[in-house]
C-alpha cells in the first residue's frame, strides 16, 4: 500500500511516532532505494524509549497492512482487472503489467481516499512536521542506518512540497506511475501512451468508486484481530 492508504488505519490517531513510524519504511526506500533496515529483529533497541517504541509500533503495523493487502483476494481481483486493461497499452513499452498494475492499484486507493475526503492529507504532513528529528535519527541510526543527512534531505523535501496532494487529479497519479518506471526502466512510456493510461485508470478508478472501502474494512478487522 502507498502512504495514505497506510494513513488511514491511524487517521485518527495523535501519536505522531506512531503515523512516522507506519510510513518510515517507505521514505527510507524512496529516500536510498537500497535502504533495507529491519528494527523488528532488535525491538530491544527501541522499547526503553516511547517515542522510539511508537515508530517502531507504526514499522511492524505497516509491515503487517502489507502483508495482509498483498495476501488479499482484493489485490488479487483488481490488479488482474487493471492488467487487463492496461496490456494494449505496453505493446512496445519495456515495462511489466503486473508491475504497473501493482503500484497503479495503490495509487488509485491513495487518490479515492483523497478525493473522498476520507483521510486528511494535511493533519498526514502536519504529524510528520511534529517529529523531532532528534529522535529519528536515534532510531535510524540504532538501525544501522548511515545515510541520515540523505534521508533527512528527501524527508524535508517530503514534507514542504506536500506532493500527495497532488494525488486528487488522475493524471498526476499517471506522472507519478511514470517516474516510477522512470527509475527501472529508459523512456518507459511515450505521451500517447501516458494519455492512454490515464484513461484506463480513469475506467478502473470508476468500477472500484462504490466497493474500494471494503477491503479497508476487512483489513481493519484482520488487524484489531491480530491485535495490531
Amino acid at each position: 500500500m502507498n502512504f495514505l492508504s497506510h494513513f488511514y488505519f491511524d487517521k485518527d490517531s495523535e501519536d505522531d511516532y506512531l503515523v512516522l513510524g507506519i510510513v518510515l519504511p517507505d521514505l527510507i526506500k524512496n529516500a536510498k532505494k537500497d535502504g533495507n533496515l529491519y528494527p523488528l529483529k532488535s525491538k530491544d533497541l527501541f522499547q526503553t524509549d516511547p517515542f522510539q517504541n511508537s515508530i517502531l509500533n507504526g514499522w511492524e503495523r505497516h509491515i503487517s497492512v502489507d502483508n495482509i493487502f498483498h495476501s488479499s483476494d482484493f489485490f488479487k481481483v483488481q490488479t488482474g482487472i487493471l492488467k487487463q486493461l492496461i496490456l494494449p497499452i505496453l505493446t512496445s513499452s519495456p515495462v511489466k503489467p503486473f508491475f504497473l498494475a501493482h503500484i497503479g492499484l495503490e495509487l488509485i486507493l491513495d487518490h479515492l481516499l483523497t478525493i473522498n475526503k476520507i483521510v486528511n492529507v494535511d493533519k498526514f504532513y502536519d504529524q510528520l512536521s511534529k517529529a523531532d528529528r532528534s529522535v529519528i535519527r536515534e532510531f535510524l541510526t540504532n538501525c544501522m542506518f548511515g545515510e541520515t543527512d540523505a534521508f533527512f534531505r528527501f524527508f524535508d523535501n517530503f514534507i514542504s512540497s506536500k506532493y500527495l496532494l497532488s494525488y486528487a487529479e488522475i493524471e498526476n497519479i499517471t506522472y507519478a506511475l511514470n517516474r516510477i518506471c522512470m527509475r527501472l526502466w529508459n523512456k518507459p512510456f511515450n505521451d500517447q501512451q501516458l494519455k492512454l493510461l490515464t484513461e484506463q485508470l480513469i475506467v478502473f478508478k470508476e468500477s472500484m468508486t462504490d466497493n474500494y472501502l471494503e477491503i479497508f474494512n476487512d483489513m481493519e478487522f484482520n488487524l484489531n484481530t491480530k491485535g495490531l
